[in-house]
């Protein structure tokens, strides 16, 4: 069989890793164990698969084996008789795998699969760590694509991930089945993990905007997955629509140069239409529930973006209103700045810069407040003010793509600070 002709073998094992290492992580208690048993099974379906074809159920095909070898590997470690290794033996199909699946009902399958991403966001892990964490056990990324992804050499990654499954260990995380409140509580964390995750790739700029959009890509992946677990929780459909309706506009974001496009600039015809219609069918669904939360009410002002086909086509004073709803449920001084873009189409820049001023102190370094800044000073003609607000912008990028996106307002500030007809003060003649 070529390698063409396997690949699904590779597309069954990545779909069935959560499930599968969720439930070897709740049998063995140990990521390690639980995570080189998957591992393991992985090899055996490489091999067992091709040769036999797809079981009926390769999650629970994973879990059985991934079992039974750790087992083994337990008794030949004590020296006592270990287990048959014939894989046909192993993998027979129907009646220990069916039994097996049989135990897996939807309750246990969703709430292994969330304790396992629970345990990657654990609060007393750092956002990078969760980060890692989470690509490695839950996604199965290897450490070089993690690595790469966030530009670090490979040793310095093993290390995170290392450390933070220590820490995961001294935390002494229950297995028990969580109830309702706790449930709630761990969705949330899992939720803000996965959009973490996004972040990291959708912030990226420049050459770093390819290496890391499979960051985005395996959020979505995520997201998904978890929709799939709670079909019914409105936030998770917020939280899904919006990384859909923000990585839909990928393709049109960066110029050939790896300099910034603005959102109204940019070739609306490039983004994803397919991705755009999910997403904004999820957000009407979500919509319905009539129970609104942060990630619904970003993705409601994402697809007002989208629904858009042109700039001036944006109902700029709906965005307005939900940020301003955002700024109820999750008040932050950086939604109002996001609010401010909203207020300046709508009712000019002097109010919108009235608006952002008090904020001056808590964003004192952040790049965004300065870029916005300048913008509403050059709008109102105090050029001057609005230098001073884009050189500290410049001194605060994180990218070279901010950085020459604030230098090409320098350079209009420039230009349009220079007298009209220089020619003609020089004494020479229009012909």
């Amino acid at each position: 069989m070529s390698e063409a002709d396997t690949g699904w073998i590779e597309t069954a094992l990545t779909s069935a890793r959560p499930q599968a290492v969720g439930a070897l992580l709740r049998y063995f208690r140990d990521l390690d164990t639980a995570e080189e048993a998957f591992q393991n099974a992985s090899l055996r379906a490489l091999k067992n698969w091709r040769e036999n074809g797809p079981p009926r159920d390769p999650a629970a095909w994973l879990i059985m084996v991934g079992r039974n070898v750790a087992i083994d590997e337990v008794r030949r470690t004590r020296k006592q008789q270990p287990l048959p290794e014939d894989d046909q033996a192993i993998s027979d199909l129907d009646d220990a795998e069916g039994a097996l699946a049989e135990r897996l009902d939807g309750s246990h399958y969703r709430d292994d699969i969330l304790r396992l991403m629970f345990i990657c966001c654990h609060p007393q892990l750092p956002a990078t760590q969760q980060i890692a964490l989470a690509l490695r056990i839950v996604s199965g990324l290897t450490v070089k694509q993690i690595a790469r992804a966030f530009l670090v050499s490979e040793a310095a990654m093993e290390q995170r991930i290392t450390r933070a499954k220590a820490k995961v260990a001294e935390a002494g995380t229950p297995f028990e089945t969580p109830g309702a409140v706790e449930r709630s509580e761990r969705l949330a964390g899992v939720a803000a993990m996965i959009y973490l995750i996004f972040n990291e790739g959708y912030s990226a700029s420049g050459d770093t905007a390819e290496i890391r959009k499979p960051l985005c890509e395996e959020a979505i992946r995520l997201g998904r997955l978890l929709l799939r677990l709670f079909p019914s929780e409105p936030e998770i459909m917020g939280l899904t629509a919006l990384i859909l309706l923000q990585h839909a506009r990928s393709a049109a974001r960066f110029a050939e140069d790896g300099s910034l496009i603005l959102l109204e600039d940019q070739n609306r015809a490039l983004w994803n239409g397919t991705m755009i219609a999910e997403g904004l069918a999820l957000i009407d669904k979500a919509m319905r529930h009539r129970r609104s939360g942060p990630y619904q009410i970003q993705a409601a002002i994402a697809a007002l973006h989208a629904r858009a086909a042109t700039p001036d086509e944006t109902d700029w004073a709906q965005i307005d209103l939900l940020y301003g709803a955002l700024e109820v449920v999750q008040p932050s001084p950086v939604v109002t700045l996001n609010r401010a873009v909203a207020v300046a189409k709508v009712r000019g820049p002097q109010a919108a810069l009235d608006l952002i001023e008090p904020l001056a102190p808590k964003l004192a370094n952040y790049f965004h407040f300065y870029g916005v800044r300048g913008a509403f000073l050059m709008q109102l003609g105090r050029s001057d003010e609005a230098r001073v607000a884009f050189d500290r912008a410049i001194a605060l990028a994180n990218t070279s793509a901010e950085a020459a996106h604030i230098r090409m307002h320098i350079d209009r500030l420039i230009r349009d600070s220079q007298p009209k007809d220089s020619g003609a003060k020089q004494g020479v003649k229009a012909k």
